[in-house]
This record gives C-alpha cells, sequence and structure tokens, in this order.
C-alpha cells in the first residue's frame, strides 16, 4: 500500500497558516473520501477540512491550539486498496467556510499524583541552613519531607520532591483551559483593538420613559407571533438616522493604506453573547428597513450566531457597532471599539429613579449610553454631538421615523 500526504490546504484571502480548532479523527481510523477530518480556523473564519482520498489515518501533525502554515503536513493516508495511485496532487480542498467557530476549548484537568503519605518528623530537623530558607520561602513544612540523607538528613532532592508533592496536591481542583478559535480570536483582537486605538469614552444618561411606552403600545398592537420588541431596534433605527449627519462615525480606517473609507450605507454590527464567545453579526443596510423589518433581522441574526450557524457573509462588514449587556447593563461600560470602525454604541440597563422634570421630582425611566470613539478620526465635540443627537431622537421618539433633513 502507499502512503499520502496531504498538506494544509490554501484556504484563500491571503492566508499563511490555520489554527487547528478539533480533529475529528485520529491515527488508526478509516476515513472515506470527503470525510470531514479536522475544524481550523484562520483570521477569517472557521473552516471545515474534508478528507482528499479514501484510506487508513497515519499520522497528524498538531493538536487543537497549534498553528499549521499553508502547504506543511497536516495528515498521512494509507491508501486503501485499489486505490494506489488514485492519490490526487495537493490543491485547494473544497472546504466548508463555517463562518463562526464550532469549537470546544480543550479542557486539561490537572490530576493529582498519588503519593505514600510522610509520616511527621519528631524531634529537630537535620538540613543545611540555604534549604531551611528555602522551606520558608516555599511554604514547606520540614517535618513533613522524608531525608534520604545520612541520618534522616534532608536533602535539596528531598526539598524539591515535598515542593513538587505539595504542588500537585495544590492543583488537584484547578483545570486549564486552553485559549483557542474563536476565544483566542477574539483575544487577539480586542488586545489589538486596546493597544492601537486610542479610545475616547462618553457616557450620557437619555430619558427613555416616552420610548417605554412606545415599545409597550407597539408589542401590544401586533400578533405575539410577530416577536416582542426590545430597546435595541429603536436604538439602531435612530442611529441610521443620526448618521446621516455624523458620517465620520460611520467609517472604516484602512491602517495598512493610512485611508478612512467612509460608508454612505450603514451596516451595524450587533455585538452578541454566545456559549463560543462574543459575535457580531451584521444588519446590512439597517438605514433601508422599517421597524418591524429591523427587529426581525436583528432577532434572526443573534439566533443563528448562538446557535453557530452564521455564514462568514452575516459576520463581517460592518461599518459601525451597537452593545447591549440587557438587565445585565450596569450604569456604564467602556466598550471596546470593533475595528477597523470608529464608534461604538454601548445601551445600559433602564432604571426607573427619582429625577427633577419639569421643574418636579418625579419617577422616570433612565437608560445611559455608553460610548466610544477612536479619537485619532473622531473629535470629542463630534462624538458628544453625536450622542447628543441621539439623545434628542430617543427622548422623543416620534422624531425616530422622520428621516433627517438635509440642507440644501
Amino acid at each position: 500500500m502507499s502512503q499520502f500526504t496531504f498538506k494544509m490546504p490554501d484556504l484563500g484571502e491571503g492566508t499563511v497558516d490555520a489554527e487547528i480548532v478539533a480533529w475529528h479523527t485520529k491515527p488508526g481510523d478509516v476515513v472515506t473520501e470527503d470525510q470531514l477530518i479536522v475544524e481550523v480556523m484562520t483570521d477569517k473564519a472557521a473552516v471545515e477540512v474534508p478528507a482528499p482520498v479514501s484510506g487508513r489515518v497515519v499520522s497528524v501533525t498538531g493538536a487543537p491550539g497549534d498553528k499549521i502554515a499553508v502547504g506543511s503536513p497536516l495528515i498521512v493516508f494509507e491508501l486503501t486498496e485499489g486505490s494506489a495511485g488514485d492519490a490526487p496532487p495537493q490543491r485547494p480542498a473544497p472546504v466548508k467556510a463555517m463562518g463562526t467557530a464550532a469549537q470546544t476549548a480543550a479542557v486539561a484537568a490537572a490530576a493529582p499524583v498519588a503519593s505514600a503519605a510522610v509520616p511527621m518528623r519528631q524531634g529537630r530537623v537535620m538540613t543545611s541552613p540555604a534549604n531551611r530558607r528555602r522551606a520558608r520561602e516555599a511554604g514547606i513544612d520540614l517535618a513533613s519531607v522524608a531525608g534520604s540523607g545520612p541520618g534522616g538528613r534532608i536533602l535539596r532532592a528531598d526539598l524539591e520532591s515535598g515542593a513538587l508533592r505539595d504542588a500537585v496536591a495544590d492543583t488537584a481542583d484547578i483545570s486549564e483551559i486552553k485559549v483557542i478559535g474563536l476565544r483566542r480570536l477574539i483575544a487577539e483582537r480586542m488586545s489589538e483593538a486596546k493597544r492601537t486605538i486610542p479610545h475616547f469614552a462618553y457616557v450620557e444618561e437619555v430619558d427613555v420613559t416616552e420610548l417605554e411606552s412606545l415599545r409597550m403600545h407597539l408589542n401590544h398592537s401586533r400578533p405575539k407571533e410577530s416577536g416582542s420588541l426590545s430597546y435595541l431596534p429603536l436604538v439602531v433605527m435612530a442611529l441610521t438616522r443620526v448618521l446621516e449627519s455624523f458620517p465620520q462615525c460611520n467609517v472604516l480606517y484602512d491602517a495598512a493604506r493610512g485611508v478612512l473609507v467612509r460608508h454612505r450605507a450603514m451596516h451595524v454590527g450587533i455585538a452578541t453573547q454566545t456559549p463560543d464567545g462574543l459575535k457580531v453579526p451584521v444588519v446590512r443596510n439597517a438605514q433601508t428597513l422599517e421597524l418591524w423589518e429591523l427587529a426581525a433581522e436583528i432577532r434572526r441574526l443573534a439566533e443563528r450566531a448562538r446557535s453557530n450557524k452564521a455564514t462568514r457573509e452575516e459576520l463581517v462588514g460592518s461599518t459601525i457597532t451597537v452593545t447591549s449587556l440587557g438587565k445585565l447593563g450596569g450604569i456604564a461600560s467602556t466598550p471596546i471599539i470593533n475595528a477597523p470602525e470608529v464608534a461604538i454604541i454601548g445601551l445600559n440597563k433602564a432604571v426607573e429613579r427619582p429625577v427633577v422634570h419639569q421643574g418636579a421630582v418625579v419617577v422616570r425611566r433612565i437608560m445611559n449610553l455608553s460610548s466610544s470613539f477612536d479619537h485619532r478620526f473622531v473629535d470629542g465635540y463630534d462624538a458628544a454631538a453625536m450622542i447628543q443627537a441621539l439623545k434628542e431622537r430617543l427622548e422623543h421618539p416620534a422624531t425616530i421615523f422622520i428621516p433627517t433633513v438635509k440642507s440644501s
């Protein structure tokens, strides 16, 4: 029988390597052509890689979390009887883009090492001053360490053995989770965004009492199967109106070319918490959707993101992002910009509290907007003006449905 070495395929878009997320086969398994063998992740998306031939798996390269360069050996097959010479030349694999990571973190549990109990020593412990210092610094009770030197004298090797035993006992209830796949990608992108973007935070409180009345009225006026209306689509719709007057906030920064790419269309990213981590599905051309269409699209994308069914096209291309923690939103937050965008709008929890309204202390429903801007390209005044314009729309919700009047 002959062998065939399958190399990491070229996954397109300038990819130079890919991270192994999960193997679906192991040495000794017999696979058939087009059977899923491994999931990998590039900087763009998660990809399912099928077997290019039928045969027995001889060896695989790498474990979950390892990065394999394009063109490097990935898996070796022993071709099945009658297929010798049928191995295809290496070519781009017919991979299936998953759009989101279907990966699970590889958890390594620290197992305690069984060892015989050491009886407590009676009387003075014999060891050197240096070993007494080492034991004191490591928090080791010398009376519990068995000495292998003359007359039971504790040597350095005995001390190190005892320290190892104590360390293993201390880690018996500790789990280590390798950061791979989508979680690694999120960590890298957020770190890069925080490191390279000078964030300017702006927090403003908004009286959403009238917005809440409108929301409740609209929910009662529609059939239940239409879905319940939250604040999110109302805020997104108001944002699309406001951005018409603040196009400098609907911008992407191309760092490689040193160019700001201003978009006329408003592709709004909706930060969504999922079991696999934070994902940002995109409502494309949000400015063209009426309220219930907008609500339905946000709901559809969120469900696809949480069920790991969102395609790559549904997860890229946003020009500005809205993030909300809903009822857990707290008083204020400092959201991290979704690079290469230059602005992100955060919704905090809406609560009823006493405020001065029209000269009297009354109970009103208040919600903070916590936003971050790239201070390189959005001046503080413009950022504040945009949030004030958004506040104006939300506090007078009828204006959400009125397009911005453009000056001649």
